[in-house]
């Protein structure tokens, strides 16, 4: 672990590799698991305006599930997060063939709504655990993505690498220089 400002990072980012392979794993992570997306408080009032933009993106299960359950739910552990259909799938999770999709970006890509997706699931496999005084910055392990591992392993892109993007949505781009120098100095070392 290292310290870079207000966060405690996690030297698996900076080690190990990653780069999404959907063909691989037809978007699991958005329909396996026992949680919807981790959402701030902020983004659980974006979810509130940009639905009714977002509605025709997504399909009639993903509708009823969040007009009964509302645009985001406080999940068992008390953290805001996305609703799901039946426990499972994200409740805006879309298809192409079997390939689950976001439908979030999918109206953000046809220029709709001017915001991707949660946070969280742009960074992932990177977690952020928000504390008082800092934030934990953790790679998570997840056995639905090893081929993901075994592609960022392959292309020999490291996960700071693959999240770049996500990286500096959540935590500016002058952090990102910074962590960008730490990994250098860490290849090094």
């Amino acid at each position: 672990m290292f310290q870079l400002g207000k966060t405690i990072i996690s030297e698996d980012i900076l080690e190990k590799e990653f780069v999404c392979n959907l063909s691989a794993c037809k978007g699991a992570c958005c329909v396996d698991g026992d949680a919807g997306a981790p959402l701030n408080e902020a983004e659980t009032k974006i979810l509130e305006e940009i639905y009714p933009k977002v509605k025709p993106f997504l399909r009639k299960e993903g509708i009823a599930a969040i007009e009964a359950q509302g645009t985001w739910v406080t999940g068992t552990d008390g953290d805001l997060e996305t609703p799901l259909i039946d426990n499972k799938d994200c409740a805006y999770v879309i298809f192409d063939g079997k390939t689950a999709l976001c439908g979030i970006e999918q109206a953000y890509n046809q220029g709709i709504v001017d915001w991707k997706k949660p946070v969280s699931c742009h960074l992932y496999p990177i977690r952020v655990k928000d504390f008082t005084e800092f934030a934990a910055v953790n790679y998570d392990k997840w056995d639905i993505c090893d081929d993901a591992c075994s592609l960022g392993k392959e292309l020999e892109v490291p996960v700071y690498k693959f999240v770049k993007e996500a990286l500096i949505r959540r935590f500016g781009e002058d952090w990102y220089l910074e962590l960008e120098k730490v990994a250098e100095e860490h290849k090094n070392s």
